[in-house]
Parts: structure tokens; sequence; C-alpha cells
């Protein structure tokens, strides 16, 4: 294995050991979403550079599931947090609304008319 190689595996491995903490520390839910998606696109890397460095194309099927799998994911994660948010009633700054929300028939919020 060339010097390269390990230096790529390495800084790979280092990566994921930093997302693995950030995964177990927390402390929100977003922050684990944002390290469980780190730690998939670390080995959606590692599979394409080991699949250049090999020469070796019969990865990159699986290469093409982690990298679905890593978009899916957060897109899903996204729209729950995004439901939680409406049902508790955030402000529209929160969820950054638009300043045309704040009219409901004709009145803006906060109850004047």
């Amino acid at each position: 294995m060339t010097v390269v190689a390990v230096l790529i595996y390495g800084m790979l491995g280092l990566g994921a050991v930093l997302a693995m903490v950030r995964l177990a520390l927390g402390p929100s839910l977003l922050d684990r979403v944002v390290a469980t998606d780190s730690i998939l696109v670390i080995v959606a890397v590692g599979l394409a550079v080991h699949a250049a460095l090999q020469r070796d194309p019969t990865v990159v099927p699986v290469l093409v599931v982690v990298a679905l799998l890593v978009f899916v994911g957060a897109i899903s994660v996204v729209r729950y947090v995004g439901g939680m948010l409406l049902r508790t009633g955030a402000d529209d700054d929160e969820l950054g609304g638009s300043p045309a929300a704040e009219q409901v028939d004709g009145r803006e919020r906060g109850g004047r008319s």
C-alpha cells in the first residue's frame, strides 16, 4: 500500500472517529443526524477511494446505494423535524417563513386588524 493510500485511509478513519464522538455526545437530535450523515459520507468516500486505488468497479453499485441512503435519510429526518416544529407552533423565523405568511385572512398575526 502506498503512502498516499495510508494517509487517505488514516484521515477518513480519524474523521469517522470524530463523527462517532459527535454522535455519542449529541446533545441534540440534529447534531446526531449530522454526525450520522457524516459517517455515511465517509463510508461512501472510503468506497470511492478503494475503487479508485484498486481499480475495482464492482464497488460502484454499493457506492450508489450508500449515497442514496445518505440523501433519503437526510430528507426524511428534515421532514420529521420540520413536522415537529410545525406541531409545536414554532415562530416563522425559526422555520424560515416568508413575509407573505404573516397575513392571515387580511389581518396580521398579533391580534391587530
